[in-house]
């Protein structure tokens, strides 16, 4: 896939192509942990309002990203989808530790923005947790479905990628009880948070093996569809 600058058809060079991920990344992570912390405080207490608004600011900001950032970068925004990318030669490997560090360091970023934002300490580790079997099953699946939705929809109907991807997303909140990190930058960035978004940093390790796992498999799945054409 040829990445290219909305402006123009000049290939975008790899500087301005993990800027944009670490910029993507930080605004992405900013609406996580900033809608979760809002959602929280206005629901009193009600934690299915809270989940509503966190699920709903997540999936809308991740369709406006994938539609503004996706011609430059491809908008990845996530170390998995970088990963599986480079499998499939959609991205060299030589491009996966630059995008992959603006990744971790734009959510970074982006969560010690909302904290800021929100007039949080700038870094707490969390408490909330998030470990057992359920979850990193659920990690597991919900990474995998990502993955495949992306990769699928990449090849077969790339104009309907943004709001697939948005879509699936916005219900795995729901329908995972992890509520579906799918995503190693945003699994420890959100370490770093002691809100309603938050996950304990011992908890992460195990979250991040599932992920990748799930990742592969969905990798290793899509290309066996391919060799079935």
């Amino acid at each position: 896939m040829e990445l290219k600058l909305h402006t123009g058809d000049k290939p975008a060079d790899l500087a301005r192509r993990t800027l944009i991920e670490f910029v993507g990344t930080a605004l992405l992570l900013a609406a996580i942990a900033g809608s979760g912390i809002m959602g929280d405080r206005l629901s009193s207490g009600n934690v299915a309002i809270a989940l509503l608004a966190n699920s709903i600011a997540t999936g809308a900001v991740l369709a406006a990203l994938l539609l503004a950032f996706g011609p430059i970068s491809g908008a990845h925004l996530n170390p998995a989808v970088t990963l599986s990318n480079c499998v499939r030669k959609e991205l060299p490997w030589r491009e996966a530790p630059a995008y992959i560090a603006a990744q971790v360091i734009g959510a970074f970023a982006g969560v010690v923005l909302a904290n800021l934002m929100f007039g949080l300490p700038f870094i707490s580790a969390s408490h909330h947790v998030r470990t057992g079997w359920p979850m990193w099953v659920a990690e597991a699946v919900a990474t995998f479905g990502l993955i495949a939705v992306i990769a699928c929809c990449g090849r077969y109907r790339p104009s309907g990628t943004a709001f697939a991807v948005a879509c699936y997303v916005t219900a795995a909140y729901w329908f995972f009880p992890s509520t579906s990190f799918a995503n190693p930058a945003v699994t420890l960035a959100r370490s770093v948070t002691d809100t309603f978004s938050g996950i304990r940093p011992v908890d992460v390790p195990a979250f991040l093996a599932m992920q990748f796992a799930g990742a592969a498999a969905a990798t290793a799945f899509f290309q066996w569809i391919q060799h079935g054409e």
